[in-house]
């Protein structure tokens, strides 16, 4: 069985030629481009394997491709306002968009807008889901680190603001950049700030575990999947590496460029927007301001090939490329739904959507059960139907199903009247 193919998949601010660029990893073949409009920081994401979202720089709106259909427009995701960041979760049951300073949440099933989170006080600038999906994390200008349980998210009493289950509040400039490790709840979150350090986090416990000082803004972060290596990328376009198991025990430590001149990348000729690194840990990809995308060598620090884009790299990321992605055949599952731009979507603009089938549990259970005269305008419509079949053959039954339902019908009327004699006595009773 042969292994599965890794691609890289790229944008920039430009976006003349296309919008979205995907090529094989190792051997440079470009695969599929995606035309129409332009991907913004942190605004790539791939949905359920199956469709590829991007969150317009600058505009109210996500794009939204079927990854077989590139040259055509799929749908656009309309929004409050324009789109700071997004990310999918990992199960494809969630799209997270970083709108102002909220954070809007939506179910990908129904487009329902399940909550609005607006606990950061200046706009959002990073977002990601655990590996299990059970929490994500949320970076901001206001200089916070928030991470939050979906469950307890989901759960929230619709009257009360959900609260993070932590704020990491020892960043002092704004937030360029995080990554989850693996873990789910166990998980290790690496972020970067323009205050030029890297800090590790716990999701379990919400401990710093370490904090690394460099000389120059950090733009981005990444770690293997081993978690064994963590790679900032800089303002002044170096990207540098640290070894997370050889370090002593200190929390906090200042990277000193002479003394660890082997873990440095240099080629870039401007800051460095992202990172990324293969499933082996072999090779990492950078992006830039200077308009190229860089695929290194981690072990020699080597620039294996250079691909000069027409902008600014806004995203630059590898993944395992879905079957969807190679089988020119291959159709989502479902549709996307229409997305709700609101909580209360009919009663706010949003047209009310039919035929689908909405499951909702706990707090968010709404309506009531049909009352009486509703359940007897339903048998009465089913009787008159089957009466108006003038079925052929089988009168015995039918007959018999007719005098059920008429006696049924009955029953319900000589409720309903109790119920109102009972509810007018009740209002006309004198007060004492």
């Amino acid at each position: 069985m042969a292994a599965p193919m890794e691609v890289a998949v790229c944008t920039d601010s430009a976006a003349q030629l296309w919008s979205c660029v995907v090529w094989e990893l190792h051997s440079g073949a470009n695969l599929l481009t995606y035309r129409g409009g332009q991907a913004g920081p942190r605004g790539l994401a791939l949905l359920n394997g199956e469709y590829l979202l991007a969150a317009q720089l600058g505009k109210n709106y996500i794009s939204a491709w079927e990854l077989q259909r590139k040259d055509q427009l799929q749908q656009k995701i309309m929004c409050p306002g324009p789109v700071t960041c997004l990310t999918t979760s990992p199960n494809g049951l969630y799209v997270l968009a970083g709108i102002a300073e909220s954070i809007y949440l939506w179910e990908v099933s129904t487009g329902n807008l399940l909550v609005i989170l607006s606990r950061h006080y200046q706009d959002v600038s990073c977002l990601q889901f655990t590996g299990d999906s059970s929490h994500f994390v949320s970076g901001g200008k206001d200089c916070l680190v928030l991470a939050w349980s979906l469950c307890s998210v989901l759960q929230a009493d619709p009257s009360r603001t959900p609260a993070p289950r932590h704020v990491w509040s020892r960043h002092t400039l704004p937030i360029t950049d995080l990554h989850c490790g693996f873990g789910g709840p166990l998980a290790r979150v690496a972020t970067a700030s323009l205050d030029q350090t890297v800090k590790l986090w716990e999701v379990s416990s919400g401990e710093l575990l370490l904090s690394v000082l460099f000389d120059v803004s950090i733009m981005a972060v990444t770690m293997d999947l081993a978690e064994h290596h963590m790679f900032c990328g800089g303002s002044d376009g170096a990207i540098f590496q640290l070894d997370l198991c050889t370090w002593p025990g200190q929390r906090e430590k200042s990277f000193q460029p002479e003394q660890d001149h082997g873990k440095v990348f240099r080629g870039h000729r401007n800051q460095v927007t992202c990172l990324s690194v293969s499933t082996d840990g072999s090779v990492l990809l950078s992006g830039s301001h200077d308009e190229t995308v860089r695929l290194w060598d981690v072990q020699s620090q080597q620039c294996l090939r250079t691909v000069a884009l027409k902008g600014p790299v806004t995203n630059a990321c590898i993944m395992l490329a879905p079957v969807s992605m190679l089988s020119s055949d291959f159709r989502p599952g479902l549709p996307l739904p229409h997305f709700n731009k609101h909580l209360l979507g009919t009663e706010h603009g949003d047209e009310p959507r039919h035929g689908g089938l909405t499951l909702r549990l706990g707090l968010h259970q709404q309506g009531s059960e049909p009352s009486y005269l509703e359940r007897v305008e339903q048998l009465h419509r089913v009787m008159c139907s089957t009466l108006e079949k003038n079925v052929l053959g089988g009168q015995d039954q039918l007959r018999i199903r007719v005098a059920e339902l008429e006696d049924e019908v009955r029953n319900l009327r000589k409720i309903n009247r109790d119920l109102f004699d009972f509810s007018t006595r009740i209002i006309t009773r004198p007060a004492k």
